[in-house]
């Protein structure tokens, strides 16, 4: 039993400890005694929160002299610890970025992770999008995309859309000043560089450098056309963050948008379990990754000490906004409808799954199991797990097929059903609204027998290849579901996603079985 009577009501940090000791949640307070105490007393807390609570063994803590600093402490300790009923922050989708490499003439590109030198802009949420600007950007500026500069001129040269550094027919200060106008397009300054290059037009016209004065005109009226395009544009001088998330089933699905001094340049998608104190955490793990920007607008307010920590990290003022109208507000729907169409556009299927399989609940979680062999040898499970419509990729699971000797799927598959489930029971995990197996009435029947010697009551179907026939207990004959309507369609994504991930993993055994 932890005692909490002896803690004291000084802000900072307590670190929740297993019976092994090692750390499994790291948290902060601004009352250590009064926080701790709570995890005890309560009887409303989340399931996820129970299950901490239960395997709690050992407290320590660290006082802190302020809020913000257990802030920036919490942060360090959950790096340190990697705890496991802290959130895993991880990318729900990952988008490119367009890459000025640092070189004597730069070089612009697409790039997955900003890992190397120079300068990167983005992430882009659209590939389109992300593609079209950096043609534009090339073709605009005449900026090389060549790894290496040829010794001959290339066809973009021949062309006129590159301005030839490989030739020497521009000089590099020429060519940085290029750069640095591309630059401004990408960091959303594309008005500034409008009047730039009109005045530098004016210029050339009174000189009478005709020629190039309408190449600059060129370059406006497609900047002019660039601007008309961007999404966002509220001429701001500063940098915002727009965060907003809705909880569902005990998940939070959260996006953020980066907008750049008015113009929306890029998103993240997050989902992690709901805890109490969900969007505190999420703003702290996030920020002591990524600066924070003059201003972060949210939804509901958060405690005042989170505006420190972050103006802490910036090394300046950061502004926390909750805002009730205008236009502010409108950019917190903004995200909001896009975390509805992200993470909810797939209701339409779940609900008609629901229908034709006479599910008694909406199959928000489903969990599919597979098989995968060559002749019996390095025989292999899989269970990739869907939640809302999508694949929740770091709930799948792998196993290594070990009762069972020679080609028995069906043997196979009553043996990880047991173990996944079983394993579920015992730490109090939850069960998912649909089990899907890949195979037919023999793979379903073993899986149902295991369900029913375990006492767990979740609807079960199998969807068999070939024909797509899809069975469930209790009936001999398959369902009467036509191969190409909605409920048929996603049932046969989630059997091939966990084929994949099946037959990855048994490519993966064979591969160190007869490496030398």
């Amino acid at each position: 039993m932890i005692d909490t009577q002896n803690l004291p009501t000084e802000p900072g940090c307590y670190l929740f400890s297993d019976r092994e000791g090692a750390i499994i949640y790291v948290g902060k307070a601004k009352n250590l005694k009064k926080r701790v105490s709570s995890y005890f007393s309560r009887h409303d807390l989340d399931p996820k929160t129970e299950s901490l609570v239960a395997a709690i063994a050992g407290l320590d803590f660290i006082v802190t002299d302020t809020e913000v600093e257990a802030f920036i402490l919490e942060n360090t300790l959950i790096k340190k610890h990697q705890p496991k009923y802290n959130i895993d922050l991880k990318d729900a989708k990952r988008y490119a970025y367009i890459h000025i490499t640092d070189e004597p003439y730069p070089r612009v590109h697409t790039a997955r992770q900003p890992d190397g030198n120079g300068r990167y802009y983005g992430p882009f949420v659209s590939a389109r999008e992300r593609e079209d600007l950096l043609r534009l950007l090339k073709s605009l500026f005449g900026l090389r995309s060549c790894r290496r500069l040829p010794r001959r001129p290339c066809l973009r040269a021949h062309i006129g859309s590159c301005s030839a550094p490989c030739t020497g027919r521009i000089g590099e200060d020429e060519y940085r000043e290029r750069v640095r106008r591309a630059e401004s397009v990408l960091k959303g300054d594309i008005a500034g560089l409008i009047r730039t290059l009109r005045e530098e037009m004016a210029a050339l016209a009174e000189r009478q450098e005709y020629e190039r004065a309408m190449e600059l005109r060129d370059q406006i009226a497609a900047l002019e056309g660039l601007r008309e395009r961007q999404h966002v544009d509220r001429q701001k001088t500063y940098n915002e963050d727009i965060v907003n998330y809705i909880a569902s089933v005990g998940t939070v699905f959260l996006m953020l948008f980066n907008v750049d001094r008015g113009t929306l340049a890029g998103k993240r998608e997050y989902t992690f379990d709901e805890t109490e104190g969900f969007l505190e955490e999420f703003l702290a793990r996030y920020y002591a990754d990524h600066e924070p920007p003059q201003e972060v607008i949210l939804p509901v307010p958060v405690d005042d000490a989170v505006a420190g920590y972050l103006s802490h990290l910036r090394g300046g003022k950061v502004r926390v906004v909750v805002p009730q109208r205008g236009e502010k507000k409108n950019l917190l729907d903004l995200v909001k409808k896009n975390v509805e169409i992200a993470f909810f556009g797939d209701r339409i299927k779940l609900d008609e799954l629901k229908r034709r399989l006479h599910l008694p609940d909406l199959p928000v979680a489903i969990e599919c199991f597979d098989i995968s062999h060559l002749s019996g040898t390095a025989m292999v499970g899989s269970m990739v797990r869907f939640l809302w419509g999508k694949p929740d990729k770091r709930n799948y699971r792998r196993f290594r097929i070990r009762t069972v000797e020679g080609v028995d799927d069906f043997a196979a598959i009553a043996e990880v059903v047991r173990r996944r489930y079983s394993r579920l029971q015992k730490e109090g995990g939850e069960f998912p609204d649909l089990i899907l197996i890949d195979g037919g009435k023999g793979q379903l029947a073993a899986a149902t027998a295991v369900l029913r010697d375990l006492g767990i009551k979740v609807p079960i179907a199998a969807i068999a290849k070939r024909e797509e026939e899809v069975f469930v207990p209790g009936f001999s004959h398959p369902l009467p579901l036509e191969r190409h309507e909605k409920a048929s369609l996603f049932l046969q994504e989630i059997r091939d996603e966990a084929h994949r991930f099946a037959i990855t993993y048994h490519r993966t055994l064979r591969k160190k079985t007869v490496a030398p």
